[in-house]
């Protein structure tokens, strides 16, 4: 089994004691967000094939991974670096100082350990296709070298994201569209060359119309991916590919997160209705609970 920590909170960034302790007490749980119910995920040792981070900020688990690692498990961290205007990511870290924890990353578990993530792709009055051509230029250079591999995506119009977009345009005056299937093609062209140029493979996260537009340019992602696991751990890791949503190819992997429960406040966050509530629960957390989001 592989566990992913996670895509519905940043566990590395807030919750890494919760997880430590966890991995020491040989399961988690989590609260089953569509058809409700709670499940069980084993830590014990042979249970558990590789684990898949998402974080923007790794710091606090850095320099704390000795019971994975003497656990024998491979991981790979999906790490998100956009360099996005303050408007848009009121907390996260700077955007240089992400990209010298993925070199960190690089440097001590090797060079298929870490992915970097472009995503969501945000069209918007802060962030046209220019900005996002520099953007990426300055974030891929910084980033040559450590990693093979960024992933892309576009905003998609979620309830959660469309909420908390619309309620910034309001407060600020941001506008934010939805680009044609053109316009992003074109965007994609241009920074899967500038990948290229920095020894990357560009591709799309859950985007298959667009994967079809752009193929043999950008490869759909697999981001819970068997072959990069088995890369880091140096044997094959297997596992059926089980996606989430129409288009992914991720392998079958267990979420250990919790939605609402991330306290960065990217304004177009798909996993936090409210940061103000994220904040709440972060702040009330118990590092020593079965699963996360409960107080």
């Amino acid at each position: 089994m592989i566990v992913s920590a996670s895509y519905r909170t940043d566990i590395p960034a807030f919750y890494s004691d919760w997880f430590l302790n966890r991995v020491a007490a040989g399961g988690a749980q989590f609260r089953n967000p569509f058809g409700g119910g709670t499940v069980a995920v084993s830590l014990r040792p042979g249970d558990v094939d590789g684990i898949v981070f998402w974080t923007r900020n790794f710091a606090p688990l850095m320099d704390r991974l000795t019971p994975v690692v003497d656990r024998g498990w491979p991981f790979v961290v999906q790490f998100t670096v956009t360099g996005y205007p303050r408007l848009l990511e009121p907390s996260v870290i700077r955007a240089a100082d992400a990209a010298a924890q993925v070199a960190q990353i690089a440097r001590r578990f090797g060079a298929r350990a870490a992915v970097w993530r472009y995503d969501p792709i945000l069209l918007s009055s802060a962030t046209d296709a220019e900005w996002h051509r520099a953007t990426f230029a300055r974030l891929a250079d910084l980033l040559r070298g450590h990693v093979d591999e960024t992933v892309v995506s576009f905003v998609e119009p979620y309830r959660k994201t469309r909420r908390n977009l619309d309620r910034l345009a309001r407060d600020t005056g941001l506008e934010w569209r939805l680009p044609e299937a053109e316009e992003k093609a074109a965007l994609v062209r241009d920074l899967a060359a500038i990948a290229g140029d920095s020894g990357m493979a560009l591709t799309l996260c859950t985007q298959p119309a667009l994967a079809e537009t752009v193929a043999g340019i950008a490869a759909p992602a697999r981001c819970i991916d068997t072959r990069r696991l088995g890369d880091v751990a140096g044997r094959p890791v297997a596992a059926p590919t089980r996606g989430n949503r129409p288009g992914c190819l991720c392998a079958q992997s267990r979420d250990i997160g919790a939605y609402d429960t991330c306290p960065h406040g990217c304004a177009y966050c798909y996993a936090v209705a409210d940061r103000d509530r994220a904040k709440a629960a972060y702040a009330v957390h118990d590092d020593c609970a079965v699963m996360l989001g409960v107080r």
